[in-house]
């Protein structure tokens, strides 16, 4: 609270003077400064980075959202982008892995026409293969 005091009040009052009033260090009061115009920062590429988002449909990561950035002209480290991502709640949605289904499972079954019955009258008449073993 002082501090914010004093950043409000910095043009009527002299910043040395504020700070002796409040009791507080000027070096504290500059770090304030500092980490307010960094939260302005992430503010910024927060709305950059979800209108990304919404244009992939809350598809990308931290990594694509990163090139995406460098490519609109904004030089970002990777480990920021996933801070201000997971500061204003960006993340992406992690798609769900499909179920591995075995061939014996699906609707591909056909009807046996040969019933076991491979002579033929003349050549290519019939034509059968062999599909392997089946893996259980």
């Amino acid at each position: 609270m002082k501090y914010l005091a004093i950043y409000r009040n910095k043009s009527k009052y002299p910043i040395k003077t504020m700070c002796g009033f409040f009791g507080v260090s000027r070096s504290g009061y500059y770090n304030y400064v500092a980490k307010l115009a960094k939260a302005d920062k992430d503010e910024v590429i927060g709305k950059l980075i979800a209108k990304c988002q919404n244009m992939s449909k809350q598809t990308y990561g931290y990594r694509r959202i990163c090139i995406w950035l460098q490519r609109q002209g904004i030089k970002i480290n990777h480990k920021a982008v996933l801070r201000i991502m997971n500061k204003y709640g960006l993340l992406s949605e992690i798609r769900r892995r499909k179920k591995h289904r075995r061939m014996s499972e699906q609707n591909h079954k056909y009807e046996n026409l040969l019933n076991r019955d491979f002579r033929a009258d003349f050549p290519n008449k019939k034509w059968v293969t062999d599909i392997g073993g089946v893996m259980k």
